[in-house]
Order: structure tokens, then sequence, then C-alpha cells
């Protein structure tokens, strides 16, 4: 009799893992998943089947590919167009620090030059010659660089699109792989026509102009009309750069998406959400794959191994998230207030400061223990998961509040 009830209530536990899963993902727009559908269904077979331990083995798959696997980007256009700025902006680098891509008024870049991501180790931006520089003619250029190592193409220019960028685009599309056309340095036009012309000035009319320019060039040479996003390298948040992102996570593929978010600047507060969204996903399958799911947190005591895992983990997110130190010091030096009266503001710097005759660890706990009365049980779904889990979702929580406070801030400065 005990077997059997035994039997019947692990059905009852797969039935609840599969179910919480499918309702969880089901939730979560195609373009927005870090999974892909086919991983999502062999999970869903394998808990059907009652083979635990076979769907954690899909999904530690799953996660050590997105971990490892790379992510590399081709930025190309003419001379001027302002690709190294565009590139030191994307990795949220200032021009003039150690390791950015040069930027001058003369072409820079005579050869390919690669640039990591100082966050996301994977993640690769590679500044290309312009396509008719006198070591990269156009018939042989896709081959110079290695065409076929790049996910994605972003062709610059800060006046127009030549023909050879334009014969680039149809080989790009030809060969399997996307572009995204950018036109740079649209705040210089807006503030020129600005100043020009100030009583007639209208900017989503000049806005307008500047793609109607581009549009006829497209037709003229025999290509379909793409979309030309028109961006500030000094000012991310502004013009079409937040619809560049949204198309550029839609169109790579799954396992890239999660590393290539977190990879962004936290340019609006739905940037920073989507940051947030993806590592929600991402904590919630390596809880899954640890077998973490349906079991009630013990609250009493965190051992000092654990203590140390969570500094570690907190101190991570805050620097995915920019509100780590170094981060926070360089806001409060472009806002021009003191460090400290920005830290006030944040609850992550506080979460790993003890009182006195408190140790961290019960320090954590009341916070934990706030958390969960607050999001009850795992976001109100009734699932419950290991202590450890409960403190990813409670420092993912709070910096991505403390994320969305230094966004304000550095507006109210502007």
């Amino acid at each position: 009799m005990g077997q059997v009830f035994s039997a019947a209530s692990k059905k009852e536990d797969n039935g609840d893992l599969l179910s919480s899963f499918t309702e969880y993902f089901k939730k979560i727009k195609t373009e927005s998943k870090i999974i892909s559908p086919e991983t999502i269904r062999s999970i869903e077979l394998h808990l059907k089947n009652g083979n635990i331990q076979r769907a954690n083995s899909v999904i530690r798959d799953a996660l050590k590919n997105i971990d490892n696997v790379p992510i590399n980007i081709a930025v190309t256009g003419e001379s001027g167009a302002g690709k190294s700025s565009f590139i030191n902006a994307l990795r949220e680098v200032g021009d003039d620090e150690r390791d950015a891509a040069e930027v001058g008024v003369i072409e820079t870049t005579m050869k390919i030059t690669s640039y990591k991501h100082p966050k996301i180790e994977n993640l690769i931006i590679w500044d290309l010659p312009g396509v008719g520089t006198l070591n990269f003619p156009p018939k042989d250029y896709l081959k110079k660089v290695e065409f076929q190592k790049y996910d994605f193409f972003i062709i610059a220019s800060a006046t127009r699109f030549t023909k050879h960028e334009i014969d680039l685009a149809k080989a790009i599309k030809r060969m399997g792989k996307n572009y995204y056309f950018v036109r740079t340095k649209v705040d210089f036009d807006i503030d020129n026509e600005k100043k020009c012309k100030p009583r007639t000035f209208d900017r989503e009319k000049i806005l307008d102009q500047i793609r109607k320019s581009y549009e006829d060039t497209f037709s003229e040479n025999e290509i379909p009309k793409p979309q030309i996003f028109l961006i500030s390298n000094h000012n991310f948040s502004d013009y079409d750069f937040p619809n560049l992102v949204n198309i550029l996570i839609k169109d790579l593929p799954a396992q890239k998406r999660h590393n290539f978010t977190l990879s962004l600047p936290n340019i609006t507060e739905a940037a920073i959400q989507m940051k947030y969204n993806s590592s929600k996903q991402f904590i919630w399958l390596e809880a899954l794959k640890e077998g973490a799911l349906a079991t009630i947190p013990a609250l009493k005591s965190l051992s000092n191994s654990d203590v140390e895992k969570l500094e570690a983990s907190l101190n991570h997110f805050r620097v995915l998230f920019g509100v780590d130190d170094k981060s926070v010091e360089l806001i409060a030096k472009d806002c021009q207030v003191p460090v400290e009266k920005l830290k006030e503001k944040l609850k992550s710097h506080s979460l790993l400061t003890n009182k006195e005759n408190e140790t961290l660890g019960e320090k954590l706990l009341k916070c934990l223990e706030t958390f969960l009365s607050v999001s009850g049980g795992f976001l109100a779904t009734g699932l419950y998961f290991g202590k450890i889990f409960y403190f990813q979702f409670l420092f993912l929580d709070t910096v991505t509040e403390d994320a969305k406070v230094l966004l304000r801030e550095a507006y109210l400065k502007e």
C-alpha cells in the first residue's frame, strides 16, 4: 500500500512540475524566450513521462549552451560614420577609456578589430573596415572579414549609404544572415536644423525626411525597402535604438538572447525590465535543473558557505544591472551628486550590511521572509523553491528596482 501511495504521490509531483513548467513558459512571448521551442517540447515530454533526470539533463545542456555560445556582432560602414562611438556606447565604455574603440575624424579602422564586452565574456563586437577601402575591395570583402562567424551585421552611415554598402547588404541577405541599416549622428542633424531654422523647426518632419532620403536610395538600387534605424551614439534612449534592440533580440536564436539582453545599456525602464524577465527565466530553469522546485524552504539558518555564495550572487547581479560601486560612482559624477547620497536611495547596497549584534545570515533571512510574505511564494504561482533560489529572486527584484532608480536620477539631471 505504501509503495502504491509513493508512486501515486510521485506521479502527482511530476504532473505539478509539468503543469508549472508549461504554464510558466506559455506566458512568455516567443521572441523573449531564452530556450528554443524544441528544447521546451523536449523538457515537457520528459516531465510528462516522469523522467525528471532526463528533463534536468536537457535543461543543464541548454543553460550551459547559453553560458558558452559565442555572440559575434559585426559593425561596418563608411569613414566617419561613427562606428567606433557606436561600439563604445554598446559596450558602455567611454571613447577615452583604455580599451575603447579608437575614435577619430579620419578612417581609424584599417583592419578587423574585436572588442569584448566588459560584462558578457562570450559577446564580441567586431569593428570592420568599410567596404571598398584599399585592403577590403567589394569583391573580396565578405571572404576577408570571415562573413560566416557573425550573427548579424550593422551597416552604419552618418550621411548616405553608398552603392558598395547596398551591394553588401544584398550579399549578406543572399547568404542567409541579417543586416540592419543604422543612421548615426541624427542628433547633430536635429541640432543644426533647430539652430538654422528655429521658427519652422519640426523634429518629426526632419526625421521623416532623413528616412525618405534613404528609402529613395534603396528604391533606386532595386533593394526592398528595409527599416532604417535613426540613432544618436550619445543618447541611445532617444530616437530608434530601443526599436533596434527589440528587433535584434527577436531575430537572434533563443540561446543567444539572454546574454545579448544582459549586455545592453540601461537606456529605458523597458530595457531594464527585459533584463529582469530574461534573468528570471534563467533562475527558474536553474531551480528546476537542481531539483529545487516543490521543496519548501527552511528559513532557520544559513551556513557560512551559503552566505559567501549569496554575496557573490548579489554582486554579480549588481554588475549586470549597473548598480555596483563603480557604476554608481560614474553616475554620481555625471549627475554631480555625492556618491553616498545616491547610494542611500538603493536597496541592494544595504542588503549585505549587517547591523550590530546581527549576523549577515540573520539579516538576509529577515529580508527573505519579508520578500516571501509580499510575493506569496514564487510570484503567487503556488510553487516553492529551495532557499537559495528565493534569495536569487529577491536579489533580482532588488537590483532591478535600483537600476530603475538610477535611470530616473540620471534623467532628472538632463
